[in-house]
C-alpha cells in the first residue's frame, strides 16, 4: 500500500497590529466539503463558537478509533447500533499530555459484549492517528447490549 496524501487549505485574513487585537478566526477548507470554522482556544483570545485545533485533534483521534472499531465489529459479525465517545484531552502550556477516549457502544447481541469490548484494543493498535502521537492515547470503553 502506497503513501496517502491529504491536502487542506487553512485560510485567514485580517491585520496583525498587536497580539490583543487580531482575529484568530479562520477556516479549514477542502474542495467539495463544507468549511470548518476555526479559531484559537478562548483562553488564547479565540472565538468559543468555533472549533479550535485542540478540539479538532481530540475529535480526529476519537473518529479514527471509532472507524477502526466499527470495521472490526463488522468483520467479526458483531452488530453495533450506537457508538458515542465523550473523548477528553489534557495539555499543559506546551503540549498534549494525553487523550482518553470514552466510547459507549450498544451491540445487538448480549452474548457478544465481551468480544465487542475486546476489539477496542485492536482498534487502538490499528488507529493511524493514535500511532502518530507522541503522547498516550488511551481508551475506557463501555459496551452494552440493547
Amino acid at each position: 500500500m502506497g503513501a496517502h496524501h491529504y491536502a487542506v487549505d487553512v485560510v485567514w485574513s485580517g491585520a496583525t497590529t498587536d497580539y490583543r487585537s487580531y482575529s484568530r478566526n479562520h477556516e479549514a477548507r477542502v474542495p467539495g466539503r463544507p468549511p470548518i470554522p476555526g479559531s484559537a482556544d478562548p483562553q488564547f483570545r479565540g472565538d468559543p463558537a468555533r472549533w479550535n485545533p485542540e478540539q479538532l485533534l481530540v475529535a480526529a483521534l476519537a473518529e479514527c478509533h471509532m472507524l477502526w472499531y466499527l470495521h472490526l465489529c463488522a468483520d467479526a459479525g458483531i452488530g453495533v447500533t450506537d457508538y458515542r465517545d465523550a473523548a477528553t484531552g489534557v495539555m499543559n502550556d506546551q503540549r498534549f499530555l494525553g487523550v482518553t477516549l470514552h466510547p459507549r457502544i450498544t451491540v445487538t447481541d448480549a452474548t457478544r459484549v465481551d468480544a465487542a469490548h475486546a476489539l477496542h484494543a485492536e482498534a487502538h493498535r490499528r488507529c493511524y492517528l493514535a500511532n502518530s502521537m507522541n503522547f498516550p492515547v488511551t481508551h475506557a470503553p463501555i459496551v452494552v447490549a440493547g
